[in-house]
């Protein structure tokens, strides 16, 4: 007996688009952690190995040279990584968004449902480059999967009794 909805491909979609959008709210969280990091808040003074000489006035000031960690003046090597996660963290919570979104028009308009479900799977993908470090997730696997199920799901056909 088929489903008037396709009930398991919108579950399985809508956790994979809540799953993807969490990692990447947190990557996108840990790249402006990072790319905020400064060991010497403001004034003058030596920062240390981390963050360098501060120079005058405020956090890297004029003519501040850097330490290992956050370089010359503004960009260094913590900086520059810092500000790639949060890109690809606000990738990865796009990429969430829309596998949600997917999964609700899919629910609501099961017509269409090969659509949404190829939506749901190459955004699902998608993802991996939206998580940062953390490679492939859940929302990958759940994605895919839910993006399969509501490609191959039929609808339910009416029965013709005949007496």
């Amino acid at each position: 007996m088929a489903s008037e909805k396709p009930t398991a491909a919108f579950v399985l979609s809508l956790l994979a688009g809540i799953f993807i959008t969490l990692r990447g709210g947190i990557t996108s969280m840990v790249g402006s952690l990072i790319g905020g990091y400064r060991g010497s808040y403001g004034g003058y003074g030596y920062g240390g190995m981390m963050s360098g000489y501060n120079g005058y006035g405020y956090n890297g000031g004029y003519g501040g040279f850097g330490g290992m960690m956050n370089g010359y003046g503004f960009y260094g090597t913590m900086r520059g990584l810092g500000i790639g996660l949060g890109f690809i963290g606000v990738l990865g919570v796009v990429f969430g968004i829309i596998v949600i979104v997917s999964a609700l028009m899919l629910y609501s308009h099961p017509g269409q449902h090969t659509g949404w479900g190829i939506l749901i799977i190459v955004f699902s993908a998608m993802s991996m480059f939206g998580g940062g470090l953390f490679g492939l997730g859940v929302g990958l696997i759940l994605g895919i999967v839910g993006g399969i199920l509501a490609i191959v799901w039929k609808h339910p056909t009416p029965s013709t009794s005949h007496s």
